[in-house]
């Protein structure tokens, strides 16, 4: 099921959407990249949590971040939604800056409104789910629809239910977040994110809060939402996920991008020694184990 395709299909026929087909766009030479971020700086108090980070991400790309815990992240990507200020730098949304705006030659804050209409596209996951616990699943997914674009009932309902069959959760619409397992909360978090026809998703550590054993109900979403051309960035521990489904993958250490590069580049051939030691705890951390020729019982 392409999720693109859906999104258009269940738009409002008197309101046809503006943008333009992602192959299309990724096929348009020397394409403008949908997010533009330059010498970006956070600071927490005295802790400077982003030091200069450069970053482009192009129509259809997906971009997997990864990193130590407190490397900037996280922080990384909600500046990207505008839910941090920044400091100091330039975030740009399909070439609109975010966040700040020129007023007699100085760069000055951009009112909420503002902010709002140059983030307009951009959809984003939490590492919880947020819903709401008194909404049912299809009641979460419409909120939006109807609050913030302001849908018919009909249409929001519409949209609603296409989005949770498109995340394999239709026959759960009546069912409350309480009823949910972790998995089946996150991915009503997506199909809510996505009935907004976002131009960009943006991921945090999706799948953090969930038990093992319903990570990958996640990542098959997060994999089809790829192949059908969705624009992502996505913060992860998955390595997995991203050494297969990543066009780029950005290592983030100290706030600063160490490496940044295509996933074999970066998995396989790493050559900074920050990186190996990365990669080497995670692979220590999550290695089964496995028989040697001196052992003679299992554990």
């Amino acid at each position: 099921m392409n999720v693109i395709a859906d999104m258009s299909s269940s738009a409002p026929s008197s309101a046809p959407s503006s943008a333009p087909s992602a192959s299309a766009t990724a096929s348009a030479p020397n394409a403008a990249p949908l997010i533009e971020v330059r010498d970006l700086r956070k600071r927490f108090g005295d802790v400077e949590v982003l030091r200069g980070v450069d970053l482009e991400i192009a129509r259809s790309e997906v971009v997997c971040v990864i990193g130590p815990s407190g490397s900037g992240k996280s922080t990384l990507l909600r500046c990207l939604a505008a839910l941090e200020t920044y400091d100091h730098g330039d975030v740009r949304i399909e070439g609109e800056l975010l966040g700040y705006t020129e007023r007699n030659g100085k760069r000055v804050s951009a009112s909420h409104g503002e902010i709002n209409r140059v983030r307009r596209n951009v959809g984003m996951v939490f590492q919880q789910f947020n819903l709401w616990p008194h909404m049912t699943a299809l009641g979460n997914v419409m909120e939006a629809l109807l609050r913030v674009r302001r849908l018919s009932h009909d249409d929001a309902r519409r949209r609603a239910n296409a989005m949770l069959e498109t995340v394999g959760l239709a026959h759960k619409g009546d069912a409350y977040p309480a009823r949910l397992s972790g998995g089946q909360q996150q991915r009503v978090a997506i199909a809510r994110a996505l009935a907004m026809e976002p131009h960009i998703m943006l991921f945090d550590e999706p799948t953090s809060a969930l038990d093992p054993e319903l990570v990958g109900e996640v990542l098959q979403v997060m994999k089809q939402l790829a192949r059908d051309g969705m624009t992502m960035a996505v913060v992860t521990h998955e390595m997995g996920f991203a050494a297969q489904v990543a066009d780029k993958v950005v290592f983030i250490d100290q706030g600063r991008i160490a490496v940044q590069g295509k996933p074999r580049d970066v998995f396989h051939d790493a050559a900074q020694p920050r990186l190996r030691q990365f990669l080497q705890n995670y692979f220590d951390r999550n290695a089964f184990w496995t028989r040697g020729p001196a052992d003679t019982q299992p554990l």
